[in-house]
């Protein structure tokens, strides 16, 4: 079903892929003509690149993260940014609940446990902790932390939150910072955009607030977390444990994370289901539909 979407697209529109080696000298003559470019949040457009394209008029990008894209001088060329809201939300919050649950009972631990004979051995393994009648603490309550909160309490849960922004909608306890909310939760779900008014918002300060009993969750980016307090509050003990999709740099992560104690890593695979892609590459393509018709993408977001 993705190569569908990946052929619908070849159908409609002609496409030059700048990961391919062998359209480089094409792309470097089209630059002048291109009107659209389709990129993920992860990897976005810089400004250089913008500056080199004359005829964008449309970054569409499939995934909800718009912190490697500039907004603002996108507009100040009138060009019109879009993402896929909404149909990503529940993949994203799922793999918040798996990870936080991968760290609390062990899942990953106790996987290499069994398949290492150390089971067979008679080696004892740890107890885990139960969600039921702890706390979470979701720091950014856009659509992503509802959806984790509302998980979390079918869990047994109970839900705080820190927004930049009031929300007046939900009976969750709001804290006025990230460090107080730190403080009383016992899981500190990170899911706030990313953005220059986020970078490394989770630092030193909220580790210690989370304290030793705590355990940190980050489906947002990398950037949001200071690495260099978090990599030592897991080292020092000073946090219990990490469920972690996102890095910094990532593919090409940190070494210390490999060897940090009581973490689950992912590949930043929060969205990455079947359904949820081929309903992103649908927006994408609605998006693209749109423009190139001379109408206002409908998830154009700035």
């Amino acid at each position: 079903m993705l190569d569908v979407i990946e052929a619908r697209l070849g159908e409609a529109y002609l496409v030059h892929r700048l990961y391919a080696a062998n359209e480089q000298e094409a792309i470097e003559k089209a630059m002048p003509a291109i009107r659209a470019v389709v990129t993920g949040g992860g990897t976005g457009l810089s400004n250089d690149q913008i500056d080199r394209l004359p005829a964008l008029g449309l970054i569409a990008i499939n995934g909800v993260g718009t912190d490697k894209v500039d907004l603002v001088n996108a507009r100040g060329r009138d060009i019109n940014v879009t993402t896929t809201p909404g149909v990503l939300t529940d993949d994203v919050a799922d793999t918040g609940i798996a990870l936080m649950l991968s760290v609390l009972r062990h899942i990953a631990s106790g996987d290499r446990f069994v398949r290492e004979g150390r089971w067979a051995k008679g080696d004892a393994f740890p107890l885990g902790i139960s969600p039921k009648g702890k706390r979470m603490g979701i720091l950014g309550l856009g659509q992503i932390g509802r959806a984790l909160g509302r998980r979390a309490e079918a869990f047994g849960m109970t839900i705080g939150y820190w927004n930049r922004s009031p929300q007046s909608d939900t009976g969750w306890i709001a804290y006025s910072t990230p460090k107080e909310l730190a403080a009383n939760s016992d899981v500190l779900a990170v899911c706030v955009a990313a953005n220059a008014a986020t970078e490394g918002i989770v630092d030193v300060d909220v580790l210690e607030a989370l304290g030793r009993k705590g355990v940190i969750i980050n489906v947002a980016r990398g950037s949001v977390v200071d690495e260099d307090a978090l990599l030592q509050a897991l080292k020092d003990g000073t946090i219990a444990g990490a469920g972690l999709d996102v890095f910094v740099g990532e593919p090409c992560i940190r070494e210390e994370f490999l060897t940090s104690p009581n973490t689950v890593l992912m590949p930043h695979q929060g969205s990455a289901t079947r359904e949820t892609r081929i309903a992103m590459g649908e927006l994408v393509l609605a998006n693209l539909h749109a423009f190139f018709n001379g109408e206002k993408p409908p998830t154009t977001v700035n």
